[in-house]
């Protein structure tokens, strides 16, 4: 075998490529279980969203620093993206709504959770700069509060001014755009050594560069994959969600998230491993951010063009409540800029908390009250 194939073999991501073809074929099958179609499908989508996310950064290293940040900006949520876009076309706007809120979850509290457990047992105590992290910290305060305005105001609002809760969500949205575009101004171009890395840590290793060609042909066989095994895996949720008696708010807060956000975290584990806690804290908390500050705002403004009904940001008191607790703990941990195993233990442990509430919630709830 060439040492291409080998290379290839060796990184077990790789070897989710498999289910692509069951996915189509148990999708094509009547008679399959809806369950174990969604199933081969998620982890189909795993590799993909790899793949796209390492085509990106092969792109990035060609485009210097200022394009390559918002390249990894723009694609880095891409596999959520797609998604969340295919769920917006097919009407299930609280599936949409449950995603974001477990992406933003997921991130925060499981990828930044699990770097900082394995990364300590690998190492007694990591650093990484801590003015990057409290920067981070209160863009996503920003973000979280920017949710919550209007699950506030859909309290107050009756059947006659509905309109007045979309015109709100429609401008929350504009004001997270400029927010997320003056984020992107500050950490790439005005202050960029707020995000300098705190120490060297370990090695790189980055593997054998690819070819633009090699690059450009991934991103758009892994983007095209993804939109196609994404409309396997949303047309599945109905059905699986009857057959497992679970709720939609546990697959969309927790197996939605975790399938898209896979890549990441895979990435961000592998930088705690290697002792560059900083770029674990910016593939983690970067992405956390680019949902709530891109991906939301550009599912609202874009479900008035492919969605049945336009779509708004009422997350409800549970999906705010979850948000919030998520930023505050993640500020709170983060913010002295060590870390250790005990920390990531303590976000692992609210993590599953989450997911248990979402997990026992009953079969025929749509989301933990996510949504009006």
């Amino acid at each position: 075998m060439s040492r291409a194939g080998m290379n290839f073999l060796r990184d077990p991501m790789n070897w989710l490529l498999v289910f692509i073809p069951l996915a189509v074929l148990f999708d094509r099958q009547g008679h399959v279980p809806a369950a174990l179609t969604f199933a081969t499908a998620a982890l189909a989508i795993v590799p993909l969203a790899a793949l796209l996310v390492r085509g990106t950064e092969q792109i990035a290293h060609r485009t210097g620093p200022a394009v390559g940040g918002l390249l990894n900006a723009t694609f880095g949520n891409a596999p959520e993206l797609i998604i969340a876009l295919v769920a917006l076309r097919a009407g299930q706007l609280d599936l949409v709504k449950a995603s974001i809120v477990g992406s933003i979850l997921g991130n925060l509290l499981f990828a930044l959770g699990l770097s900082f457990f394995v990364g300590g047992l690998r190492h007694h105590t990591q650093e990484y700069n801590p003015s990057g992290a409290r920067t981070q910290s209160s863009l996503l305060m920003i973000a979280a509060i920017s949710l919550i305005i209007p699950s506030v105001f859909h309290n107050f609002m009756t059947p006659d001014t509905l309109e007045l809760e979309q015109s709100l969500s429609n401008a929350v949205a504009v004001v997270l755009l400029v927010a997320y575009a003056s984020s992107l101004l500050f950490m790439l171009k005005t202050h960029p050594d707020y995000f300098a890395a705190e120490r060297g840590g370990g090695d790189s290793e980055e593997g054998e560069p690819w070819s633009m060609a090699m690059a450009l042909g991934a991103l758009l066989g892994s983007g095209v994959l993804l939109a196609f095994l994404s409309e396997i895996l949303v047309g599945a949720v109905e059905e699986t969600a009857r057959s497992l008696d679970m709720s939609k708010a546990f697959i969309g807060v927790i197996v939605l998230a975790l399938v898209g956000g896979a890549a990441e975290t895979y990435a961000a584990l592998a930088m705690a491993r290697k002792n560059q806690l900083d770029l674990s804290l910016g593939i983690a908390v970067g992405s956390s951010l680019q949902i709530a500050l891109f991906v939301a705002p550009v599912l609202v403004l874009i479900s008035f063009v492919i969605g049945p009904r336009p779509m708004n940001l009422v997350m409800g008191n549970a999906g705010s409540l979850i948000i919030f607790l998520s930023v505050l703990i993640t500020a709170m941990i983060s913010s002295d800029g060590k870390s250790n195993w005990f920390k990531g233990l303590l976000l692992l442990c609210v993590y599953v908390l989450i997911a248990l509430m979402c997990y026992f919630l009953p079969s025929n709830m749509a989301t933990p009250q996510i949504g009006p």
